[in-house]
């Protein structure tokens, strides 16, 4: 039997996933065993006036304020589910920023179930609970 995976995306993924490693420690060599795990910790939280002032009614006096268009971005992210982990931990920093509730944030979240299903809320709900527990930090 061949080493060669029978998926050509797993090769594909496979070659790439070898570059970019190969390309990173060519970069930085503390870079070479980097994982994404945790890269949302990397970013900042942007203060609330930022946000107010880029995703709020800065360009649209009568559209959505920030906090609004972040608990939507929240939704959309739980839908994804599982591929939007770090975005939905910074999102909730940033909506918690902008002035949203912990029970604000939670309902957001439940109501993408019905579009997202129940493991996508339940795993959005604990990436939410991560985030917020963090913020203090």
């Amino acid at each position: 039997m061949s080493d060669t995976p029978q998926n050509p995306f797993e090769a594909l993924f496979a070659q790439t996933q070898e570059m970019t490693q190969e390309w990173a420690k060519a970069v930085n060599p503390a870079l070479a065993n980097f994982t994404p795990q945790g890269f949302d910790k990397l970013w900042p939280t942007v203060p609330g006036e930022v946000l107010e002032a880029f995703w709020g009614k800065q360009f649209n006096p009568e559209g959505l304020d920030a906090k609004t268009r972040l608990l939507l971005t929240l939704q959309g992210l739980t839908i994804q589910g599982a591929l939007a982990e770090p975005q939905i931990r910074l999102t909730v920093r940033h909506a918690v920023e902008a002035g949203a509730t912990k029970q604000e944030i939670a309902e957001a979240i439940g109501m993408a179930a019905m579009f997202g299903g129940v493991p996508a809320m339940n795993k959005a709900m604990a990436l939410a609970q991560e985030a917020l527990d963090g913020a203090g930090e």
